[in-house]
């Protein structure tokens, strides 16, 4: 093929291809303008949006909780079963004036712990069974007011609809965007086809394409750079309040020290697990938790500021390692 007869098929894929994008811009353009044609009073719409928003992301949340209760691989614990751990669990749900929540036991591939749900119904703690073997009583008892001061403060429904808020707004900026970005989409391609060099992505269009979505993109990130970053101070609040529950900060410290200890990985690829420890900003701006020596160190000056405590046996007892293999 010559060289003008291929600028003039490549003109001609250019132009098609420009008319295929706006016409899809248009026909996006025409229902966005139809739909806000119809749209009802301003206050009223803004209610709408914030209920929708709100109203699927509480839906979400509760089906998901529900859905990590039905899919865990554990077991819920009657009381007869670990008596000591229902009682400390009454204890401290107690002094935190909670509804008693839920306990299961549960065999993970890393000693772990966690709270799900709260409000009214309780929610329910979830407990790797590693962690009887692993922990003294002391230290289970500190991990459990965590978890409660988890489920008191509802965290993880205010981080779910922060985060759910967050990306309904970047969601419905992308829509408003949509006709803006088919029809620049179009016009790079087809200037692109027009030049000759299909593959240039270098032209003025293409340059305001990569700025809107980038734009976009941004504000995705920034919702979930905020919704991880109020993940991090409930970690810390519930930290502060566990060491004012137990009155102990250094049990915390050990058990937290302890559990990262035996999360690590010790096979030959570790450094390349997602278990270690990194020096990289954004991991750490994206992480859902604090590092384990950030808060440790906030335990121990915690601790230091209430004076000296009673130091409590490193190794787990007698009695938790049987409170351990009575759950088997």
């Amino acid at each position: 093929m010559s060289r003008l007869a291929f600028r003039a098929a490549a003109a001609a894929v250019g132009v098609v291809l420009l008319a295929v994008y706006l016409t899809a811009a248009l026909f996006v353009a025409d229902l966005l303008r139809a739909v806000w044609a119809a749209r009802p009073d301003l206050p009223v719409l803004l209610a709408l949006l914030v209920a929708g928003a709100l109203g699927s992301t509480f839906l979400s949340y509760r089906l998901g909780t529900a859905q990590i209760l039905a899919n865990l691989e554990g077991d819920r614990v009657p009381r007869e079963c670990a008596p000591d751990l229902h009682r400390r669990i009454d204890a401290l749900a107690a002094r935190m004036d909670l509804p008693r929540p839920e306990l299961y036991v549960t065999d993970a591939r890393a000693p772990n712990a966690f709270a799900v749900g709260g409000g009214a119904d309780g929610g329910a703690l979830v407990i790797d069974r590693s962690l009887f073997r692993l922990l003294s009583p002391r230290e289970v008892e500190a991990i459990l007011a965590h978890e409660l001061a988890h489920l008191e403060g509802n965290d993880g429904f205010a981080i779910a609809m922060a985060d759910g808020v967050g990306r309904s707004l970047v969601g419905i900026a992308t829509v408003a965007a949509l006709p803006a970005l088919l029809a620049l989409s179009g016009l790079a391609g087809a200037s692109a086809w027009i030049r000759g060099r299909p593959g240039d992505r270098s032209g003025p269009f293409a340059r305001l394409h990569r700025a809107l979505a980038g734009g976009l993109f941004a504000g995705f990130v920034l919702a979930t750079l905020v919704s991880r970053s109020r993940s991090r101070k409930r970690e810390f609040a519930a930290d502060d309040r566990a060491a004012e529950v137990t009155g102990d900060p250094i049990a915390l410290a050990r058990a937290l020290h302890r559990i990262e200890r035996a999360a690590e990985p010790t096979w030959p690829f570790a450094p390349l697990s997602t278990q270690k420890r990194t020096e990289d900003a954004a991991e750490r701006w994206l992480s859902t938790h604090p590092s384990t020596d950030e808060r440790v160190e906030r335990l121990r000056e915690k601790s230091e500021s209430r004076g000296p405590t009673r130091r409590i046996p490193a190794g787990p007892s007698r009695s938790a390692a049987q409170k351990g293999r009575s759950l088997r």
